[in-house]
């Protein structure tokens, strides 16, 4: 270290220029005029061309493997009575909501058998009997997450469910 160098202070936020080398002790007078005193095991030189020598290498990056089940899309259950029966005017309203709850209990036992995360249940909007029922049965259900919130109960026509 000589009268000229630019130094830091290692267990301070000090750094400045050395103005002078008395044995093992180096004074150095730091950006706002201040002189300080430390040993010189106490100080490094800051020099930044020293860098400039240093080539970075870029190695490349691993990817990581995903299993093949994170990218499948969720499964989803349309309870229209028209995407269940062939011919849906054959039954009376007591039938109709007896098998579309039926296929939501067999769909959730389905998923859960399956280790299924997702499931979206598609009940349409209409007059809420058809809703009211799938919401009843979820409260019913553990081990699931969906949103039941007030808010949305009337407005979305579908619910995500998923498997905990």
């Amino acid at each position: 270290m000589k009268i000229g160098d630019k130094v830091a202070a290692i267990d301070d936020d000090l750094k400045g220029v050395i103005t002078s080398v008395k044995g093992d002790t180096v004074v150095f007078k730091d950006e706002h005029g201040f002189t300080h005193q430390f040993g010189k095991n106490q100080v490094v030189l800051q020099n930044p061309d020293i860098y400039k020598e240093v080539g970075t290498v870029q190695k490349l990056e691993i990817s990581k493997r995903v299993s093949k089940k994170h990218n499948r899309k969720h499964l989803v259950l349309d309870l229209h009575f028209e995407h269940l029966v062939k011919n849906p005017s054959e039954y009376d309203a007591f039938e109709r909501i007896f098998i579309q709850k039926e296929k939501l209990m067999e769909t959730i036992s389905f998923c859960r058998k399956n280790n299924l995360k997702k499931l979206e249940i598609i009940h349409g909007i209409g007059d809420g009997v058809l809703q009211k029922m799938v919401y009843d049965y979820l409260n019913g259900q553990t081990n699931i997450e969906f949103e039941d919130h007030d808010f949305f109960y009337h407005q979305r026509g579908s619910v995500m469910v998923t498997f905990l």
